[in-house]
């Protein structure tokens, strides 16, 4: 039974009640580590982990074009997504450039999205100037939904721990409504880019502060951790795993950013389409995202653009981190269809003229 002195309203109050400390990182708060980094990584790589989603961009709408109308502005065939099912989609610009991604949760009489924190402002802006006689509502969700990400190898043996063999009934991109400890929550099957199978949970935050403290209480023989943003950073660079605001943002199309399975090439018009179909049409896709690994440390929050030796632009870095696995600075960037073969030497600059030699390397690390 979850422990009903737990008096908290959200997860983070419930972490900070445990001992654990928010910093701010380009201008929100985050908790950057919950045990060492490393243990963290090693549930990412070898066993399974916990992330605290709440802080992501949730929206709910209610009307009966709510499908249709994100299936015309948006670049994935959303029209006919079943019921308790889960699609992802991407808003472009009308240059075909990123907006957002966002997760599209389909229940009977309501839609909930799901987008990053950092552009969720964005998004509610870009969806709101396209809603002019569609029948589309959109609620405030504010402090009602938390949600919970659980991934790493020992995913699905943890959650069958956690909901029985009940998550077995759960197949991919599908949700349904489970419970554990006398807790319900809704539970969903998902890939991440690079196929390995992961949860999401969303349920009301206070009983996600009883499910959460009952995981770590009985998590039994699993190597199971809370994920920070530190571990979590550094898994997510050596997968390959585009991020926002740093890979995911309106300087890059989905082409660029190998987010081609979130784009319908046959259903027809939406907001971006044209430019889309005609890079992928005529292959002028001009740069990629993919992983460099740096000669020497440099700065993790620094910004480095990347050329060529005889001074041509060749791309720019994104992210960056330390990895303890690989001993060395590692990070992505998009780069120049010219320069991405394995192995390519280039150029770091950054802004006060600092130079560092890089190589390309694909994606995801090895």
């Amino acid at each position: 039974m979850p422990d009903t002195e737990l008096k908290f309203e959200t997860l983070a109050q419930y972490f900070e009640n445990c001992g654990y400390k928010q910093d701010v990182v380009e201008g929100r708060k985050v908790f950057k580590f919950f045990n060492s980094t490393d243990a963290e990584i090693n549930s990412l790589n070898d066993g399974v982990g916990l992330r605290d989603l709440s802080g992501s961009g949730i929206f709910e709408f209610e009307g009966k074009d709510v499908l249709d109308f994100f299936h015309r502005i948006s670049t994935n065939s959303l029209r006919d997504v079943q019921v308790n099912s889960v699609a992802q989609t991407i808003f472009t610009t009308e240059k075909g450039r990123i907006i957002d991604a966002a997760v599209i949760i389909n229940f009977d009489d309501h839609r909930l999205l799901v987008c990053s924190g950092a552009h969720e402002s964005k998004i509610r802006s870009w969806i709101e100037k396209y809603i002019i006689t569609d029948d589309v509502r959109i609620n405030k969700t504010a402090g009602k939904y938390a949600l919970l990400e659980i991934l790493g190898p020992q995913a699905d043996s943890f959650m069958t721990l956690l909901c029985g063999n009940a998550i077995n009934e759960v197949s991919l991109n599908k949700f349904k409504y489970l419970i554990s400890e006398n807790i319900l929550f809704y539970t969903a099957r998902l890939k991440d880019r690079n196929g390995k199978i992961k949860f999401w949970l969303w349920l009301n935050p206070v009983n996600a502060i009883h499910l959460v403290d009952y995981m770590i209480k009985y998590k039994g023989i699993f190597d199971f951790n809370i994920i920070g943003e530190d571990a979590y950073k550094a898994y997510r660079i050596t997968q390959g795993i585009p991020v926002s605001p740093n890979e995911i943002n309106d300087l890059y199309n989905p082409l660029e950013a190998n987010l081609t399975d979130l784009v319908s090439f046959t259903k027809g018009c939406y907001i971006g389409q044209e430019v889309i179909a005609r890079l992928n049409t005529y292959d002028k896709v001009q740069r990629h995202l993919t992983g460099v690994s740096f000669s020497a440390p440099v700065e993790e929050t620094a910004g480095f653009n990347l050329y060529d030796k005889a001074g041509n632009d060749a791309g720019k870095v994104t992210s960056i981190v330390y990895s303890n696995k690989y001993r060395k600075t590692i990070g992505l960037a998009y780069v120049k269809s010219g320069f991405l073969q394995q192995d390519s030497e280039l150029i770091a600059k950054d802004a006060n003229g600092k130079s560092v030699k890089v190589i390309v390397e694909s994606l995801p690390f090895h």
